[in-house]
């Protein structure tokens, strides 16, 4: 608590010298050069955690685009997009996990003042990114059919959506990009150059796409096909916004000299990213068994599940936001040498965070049904929406800690901690818990809806207690 007091003097002395809070929101989307090693640590996660909150906003929407116009063209579209998804989920993984360490040890250079080094690693974490998505671009183009086939689809969906997956697949290299290079600005403290990136893909992709599906004068309505390529379209106008910065700077600048392999980089790159795409994984493959265990309560209970969830994910992504800001701080002084600094930072945002999700817990409590509403007419699934959106978030207050301490020790390159306490709390703990609760005790769906803030608070718990170790200060990377 005594830190806390020294950080909130500060960030209270520094607002009446004139930063004040809308000055500061201002300042962090148009963004600004700074030192998040010295001054407020308010500030500082303000200053980060509003462009990382609507960069992540951003990334959401292209789903939920593609999905919004294919689902014009019939279930068997709508499918296809699906499948594809899930066939994504493995390049997603590769993309989390490098990102998590590129964040991390760029983060961890500018800290030490070393540029230089920021940016030789940064060009690095770009050509293992290459190295995974040419082959899987390779694969997806030759064998898009047969994939699709694989993950189960008809005939007529693999088909049909065969072109669709062959170009999202095919130009898997944009979206490891996005992650990547992102990464490397929030790495670096330049989080709105990672928003503007993802705010221009998202304006051509919203142009393209149901120009190119159903057409318009002399383009022909391309159909599903015109979706993925309005959708790789956007994300490359992205990755060459981004590309141009990394040319011009600020902080990082890439130069003709860092374009040679350095072995040894892309060693801890890869020693460090296989801790977050096990967390990725493991997280997503817990949330599939969770599927699994009410497929037997029938399609009302799925249905309200998967309603109930997409408001989640919504709702978290500002927590998110402020989470990413706390690895960059974490990041960024551990390399100054400032570790209490660095504890500090993930204090405080843990306190922003727990207040941020605490008013999203009244929201859901008092207006869970009329957010379900807003997705389905149906009163049991309305209903069963509704108590599954309460039950979820009562587990928000402590489930804001384990989301910071996850990232936090994510910036500080131990990526190996959050992954053996996802593995515990996840597959250990709640998924047998919720079959407890489902199938032994008879409490239905219920049973599985409460195993969910339950296991989040086992997160939380073995993540503060973690880090209170402070076995995370001496992680090199």
């Amino acid at each position: 608590m005594q830190a806390m007091e020294v950080a909130e003097t500060a960030e209270t002395a520094e607002d009446k010298a004139g930063h004040g809070f809308w000055r500061t929101v201002r300042e962090a989307l148009a963004g600004s050069q700074q030192d998040y090693t010295e001054g407020s640590l308010g500030r500082a996660v303000l200053l980060l955690a509003v462009p990382m909150i609507l960069e992540m906003a951003m990334e959401s929407v292209f789903g939920v685009l593609d999905v919004f116009w294919v689902g014009k063209l019939g279930p068997s579209a709508v499918a296809a997009v699906g499948l594809t998804e899930a066939i994504l989920v493995l390049v997603f993984a590769v993309a989390i996990g490098l990102s998590m360490s590129t964040t991390a040890m760029v983060a961890r250079r500018i800290g030490e003042k070393d540029p230089e080094a920021a940016s030789a690693t940064a060009v690095q974490a770009i050509g293992l990114g290459l190295l995974v998505a040419v082959p899987t671009g390779v694969v997806g183009c030759l064998y898009a059919p047969e994939l699709l086939m694989l993950m189960g689809a008809p005939a007529e969906v693999a088909s049909g959506g065969a072109r669709y997956t062959a170009w999202i697949l095919g130009g898997n290299v944009t979206i490891l990009m996005l992650f990547l290079i992102n990464a490397i600005f929030r790495g670096a403290g330049d989080a709105s150059l990672a928003m503007r990136s993802l705010w221009l893909a998202n304006a051509v992709n919203l142009v393209l796409d149901p120009l190119l599906i159903f057409g318009a004068g002399p383009i022909p309505a391309m159909g599903i096909e015109g979706a993925a390529i309005g959708t790789t379209v956007g994300r490359a106008v992205g990755v060459l916004y981004q590309l141009r910065a990394l040319a011009m700077g600020p902080r990082i600048v890439v130069a003709r000299r860092h374009l040679r392999p350095q072995w040894d980089v892309m060693w801890r790159l890869l020693r460090v990213s296989t801790g977050g795409i096990l967390q990725f994984l493991i997280a997503t493959a817990s949330w599939l068994a969770l599927v699994r265990l009410m497929t037997p309560f029938g399609a009302t209970a799925l249905a309200s599940y998967t309603i109930a969830i997409r408001i989640i994910v919504f709702a978290l992504l500002p927590s998110w936001g402020l989470c990413n800001a706390a690895a960059t701080l974490v990041g960024q002084n551990l390399g100054a040498r400032k570790p209490e600094r660095a504890e500090r930072s993930v204090w405080l945002t843990g306190f922003y965070n727990m207040g941020f999700l605490g008013l999203v817990t009244v929201l859901f409590v008092f207006f869970a049904d009329g957010l379900v509403a807003l997705f389905t007419a149906d009163p049991q699934v309305r209903a069963l929406g509704a108590q599954c959106l309460r039950i979820i978030s009562y587990g928000y207050v402590v489930y804001a800690w384990g989301m910071v301490m996850v990232q936090a020790f994510n910036g500080a390159g131990d990526t190996t901690t959050p992954t053996w306490i996802n593995l515990c709390c996840y597959w250990l703990f709640q998924i047998p818990l919720a079959y407890v609760l489902a199938r032994s005790l008879g409490h239905g769906v219920q049973g599985v809806f409460w195993a969910i803030p339950i296991a989040e608070l086992m997160i939380a718990v073995a993540g503060v207690y973690f880090f209170r170790r402070g076995a995370w200060k001496t992680r090199m990377v």
